[in-house]
């Protein structure tokens, strides 16, 4: 039988590849964390691969902004042995029907990519970013997250709530207009939602949606449901002892996050091996 293989990008400020490389092994995958710079030499091809994960951390020191140095690599680098550009390995990779999870760090990186949420009007290729925290500083805390049941999200299929750990300084979702907004509401890519945990209604109220992202988003997809990018860590939450509660609950074994992954495992065997 053949397997589904991960890749996990590491390098330039990473720091979650481990935890993302873990869920893909619990899920059944066959992982590799792989730098950049073995993609950019030519000595690793996403060719090669089903499932592609950008993990969370601070890529180039978030100097420019989350990710807008990496968003420059991967869309303007060029592969040393072949000339090719990166960029075209992962529009390739996409074409070809497989998936893409971006977190945190790695969410930041594909909407300043402009694949995500993946709707294109003529005028502009990010549609969205992400930027400061309303409150002005880094929040570390779990939140309370809802699902749209309608979402074409491949990774989300069955679900329907999520408790999930944020770690950022700028998650806060933004579009470029209302209409943008509209085209992302409309076509349920507005994947999860920021809840308030008693109403369980999506919030804008601090800190329940900890950045103030615009109609409390925490997670998008573009239209195919193949690619999915999130603030919260879906990797933090693979056993119920990561739990801030896990000595005072009864949980199941398995962290809600590793959910996710496994989703993904499914769907590649079921549609591209």
């Amino acid at each position: 039988m053949k397997k589904v293989r991960c890749i996990v990008i590491s390098g330039y400020g990473t720091n979650c590849e481990v935890e993302m490389a873990y869920a893909c092994k619990l899920a059944g995958g066959e992982v590799e964390i792989v730098h950049i710079s073995e993609l950019i030499y030519g000595e690793k091809s996403l060719d090669n691969y089903h499932f592609l994960n950008f993990p969370g951390g601070f890529l180039d020191g978030d100097d420019l902004g989350a990710a807008k140095a990496a968003a420059n690599r991967w869309r303007f680098g060029k592969i040393k042995t072949t000339g090719e550009p990166l960029f075209d390995q992962i529009m390739r990779f996409i074409k070809e029907g497989k998936l893409i999870l971006g977190v945190c760090n790695g969410f930041q990186l594909m909407v300043k990519l402009g694949i995500l949420p993946g709707l294109r009007f003529q005028y502009a290729l990010q549609l969205a970013s992400l930027t400061y925290n309303d409150s002005g500083r880094f929040e570390d805390r779990w939140v309370f997250l809802k699902l749209d049941p309608n979402t074409p999200c491949v990774f989300t299929q069955g679900l329907d709530k999520l408790y999930l750990p944020v770690r950022h300084g700028e998650g806060k979702f933004v579009v470029q207009d209302e209409n943008v907004l509209t085209a992302i509401e409309n076509n349920h890519l507005a994947v999860l939602k920021y809840t308030h945990p008693e109403t369980e209604q999506p919030t804008m109220e601090y800190p329940f949606n900890p950045n103030g992202s615009i109609s409390a988003i925490a997670g998008i997809c573009d239209p195919s449901g193949r690619l999915f990018g999130l603030m919260p860590h879906p990797e933090a939450f693979l056993h119920f002892t990561n739990h801030p509660h896990w000595t005072r609950e009864q949980l199941s074994e398995e962290g809600m996050g590793l959910a996710l992954f496994h989703n993904a495992i499914t769907y590649i065997k079921q549609n591209i091996l």
